[in-house]
């Protein structure tokens, strides 16, 4: 919720998102999930980024850079690496993942020297959309501190 309120200030027009933002929840089965959140999944996206390099630098393009601060709210690179494995398990015929899971640790130390800030969050994209199972309107009074 605070980051649709967020994007409703941002916006030049209102109309983009609406005048009252609100959050849609999600029953979803993962299904064949690359999972940046396991051992397995980070090896696995570490391993097709040496080649992702090769190709890159081989096709005189340049390499896509995160940026926006500490928080790196612009992933360029890990979206260009992440749609490459899709492109190159497609090519190989490999079975195709139907979605992808990431953790993100951003904003503010909650205290001096915290492991935890104020906006980490789990991003799941949804490749498939067969594996979403439900969709419902998330209550304002579910966003209230207990």
């Amino acid at each position: 919720m605070d980051w649709a309120r967020q994007q409703c200030q941002l916006r030049k027009q209102p109309n983009e998102i609406g005048p009252e933002p609100f959050v849609v929840g999600a029953v979803i089965d993962p299904g064949f999930c690359l999972d940046l959140i396991s051992s397995n999944g980070i090896q696995a996206l570490e391993d097709i980024y040496s080649n992702f390099q090769m190709v890159i630098a081989a096709s005189d393009v340049e390499m896509p850079k995160n940026v926006g601060g500490e928080d790196l709210l612009l992933r360029k690179l890990d979206c260009a690496v992440i749609n490459y494995f899709h492109k190159v398990r497609k090519i190989r015929e490999q079975p195709t993942f139907d979605t992808v899971r990431g953790v993100f640790t951003e904003g503010e130390r909650i205290y001096p020297n915290s492991g935890f800030r104020r906006k980490t969050h789990i991003q799941i994209c949804v490749i498939n959309p067969d594996v979403i199972k439900g969709v419902f309107r998330v209550p304002e009074s579910h966003f209230t501190q207990a």
